[in-house]
């Protein structure tokens, strides 16, 4: 009796696990990403348990610039990118290894800070005020091929310069170029909040132009591996979480009326989350957020217009036909799926 007895009791309590387990096991996905507050989407996905909603465990893997990503990416590290399209991406691409833009996951845009060009505070000081006050000068970036290098050629076009009239200093990673401005090895830098704020806030930078003001553009995106796109459900998953935490990102911190920031209630929240992975303090945080679009939908002809101006200036051998790297059948599909509030 006491073993029937046992075995009833071992049985109840089997089924009441069964009953509060999760409808399928939580799936690991390698994701790409830079400690930057364009990647708050994934930073809030992750915090507030969105991925694990849709049955998806994200673990960020963090990179010091975006081209290695897609390296990584391209060799079976990770399974997700979420960076900068470099011309890397493009090339790797060209060469064979397959690998899909999915969404949007940050845009140069006139009103959302993100690509901040700082100038030495002497400089400033001294009366340089504007892009054509660039010419000649040292101006660091991450590696050559990258979305700075090609932010930077796109704004000096602007002003009738191009890459030869100023020195592109490539320094290979974003602490060591905002290191390079503190100790005066370059005169100017491009890089991506929080580091301009840093950069003023420590009194050695001055930010001369948010880039998105002077050149909007499709500077990051995510990316599929060409093994992750095949498992359609996990990647359609993936990309649900994404969605949500766009969608939350969106409505705290990218709302504006009348031409200024209109603050959502979960504003505070989204900033201790992003200065939590990024490690910088929330006062530089709150000088902006980079724009997406809210469910994470790319700006497709943009991507067509960084191929032509990569194979123009001797990156690319030739462009890649849009159907060859974009998909946006995820996205949109994870858009019509997850609810909204």
């Amino acid at each position: 009796m006491r073993r029937i007895t046992a075995l009833v009791l071992a049985a109840c309590a089997a089924a009441v696990l069964a009953g509060t387990a999760p409808a399928h096991a939580q799936q690991k996905v390698k994701v790409g990403a830079l400690k930057l507050t364009s990647s708050a989407p994934l930073f809030i996905g992750v915090e507030k348990g969105f991925f694990k909603e849709f049955g998806i465990e994200p673990e960020l893997v963090f990179f010091q610039a975006a081209a290695p990503i897609a390296t990584a990416l391209a060799t079976g590290q990770l399974d997700v990118g979420a960076t900068g399209v470099t011309a890397a991406l493009y090339n790797i691409v060209l060469g064979g290894e397959q690998m899909w833009i999915v969404a949007d996951k940050g845009r140069e845009w006139p009103g959302y800070p993100l690509t901040g060009i700082v100038v030495q505070r002497d400089l400033y000081d001294g009366g340089l005020r504007g892009i054509g006050d660039l010419k000649g000068k040292r101006i660091g970036i991450t590696t050559l091929g990258s979305t700075f290098h090609y932010h930077l050629g796109n704004v000096l076009e602007k002003v009738g310069l191009s890459l030869a009239d100023v020195r592109v200093v490539p320094l290979q990673t974003m602490p060591a170029a905002i290191e390079a401005l503190k100790g005066k090895q370059v005169d100017a830098i491009l890089l991506p909040q929080p580091f301009p704020g840093v950069a003023e806030s420590q009194g050695f930078g001055k930010i001369l132009f948010w880039a998105g003001d002077l050149h909007p553009w499709q500077i990051a995106t995510v990316f599929y591996s060409k093994k992750f796109a095949a498992e359609r459900r996990r990647a359609v998953d993936f990309m649900r979480g994404y969605v949500k935490a766009s969608r939350y990102y969106y409505d705290a911190v990218l709302v504006q009326k009348d031409g200024k920031r209109a603050p959502g209630a979960d504003y505070d929240e989204v900033v201790r989350i992003t200065a939590k992975y990024t490690e910088a303090r929330p006062e530089v945080i709150r000088l902006g957020f980079p724009f997406q679009d809210r469910n994470g939908r790319l700006l497709v002809t943009d991507i067509e217009r960084q191929m032509q101006w990569w194979t123009q200036n001797g990156f690319m051998k030739r462009t890649i036909p849009l159907k060859g790297i974009v998909d946006t059948s995820f996205v949109e599909e994870a858009a019509k799926a997850v609810p909204e509030k």
